[in-house]
């Protein structure tokens, strides 16, 4: 399966949607973008895993990659899912301790600006 990957702005947040497998052939596609966007100068990410199928270790640690990249420009890379087998990846692993988590891209409309 493939990985589709698509960004747009919200309030003052780039959010990458991904739909499909994240692992270790299509994490390379996810990682560009950040890195793509972060050389842009958006530092405020948000990934929208709403409608991703799957995620492995090569996943996870692509967004960790890029949660630091974003922390040295003082930024932030939050993940957006409400997607329980998602989300229990995140909550396994306490990545939701280190990732702010959002349950829809309408809570990036009251972020911190």
């Amino acid at each position: 399966m493939e990985l589709e990957v698509s960004t747009r702005e919200v309030a003052d947040h780039t959010v990458i949607k991904l739909k499909g497998e994240v692992d270790i052939y299509t994490a390379p596609s996810l990682r560009e973008t950040i890195v793509d966007a972060v050389e842009k100068g958006r530092y405020k990410i948000a990934v929208d895993l709403d409608e991703v199928d799957f995620l492995d270790s090569t996943g996870l640690g692509v967004l960790v990659g890029g949660l630091k990249r974003v922390k040295q420009h003082e930024g932030e890379l939050g993940i957006i899912c409400n997607q329980e087998k998602i989300l229990r990846i995140f909550k396994i692993t306490g990545l939701t301790k280190i990732f702010k988590m959002y349950k829809s891209v309408n809570e990036l409309e009251g972020a911190e600006a």
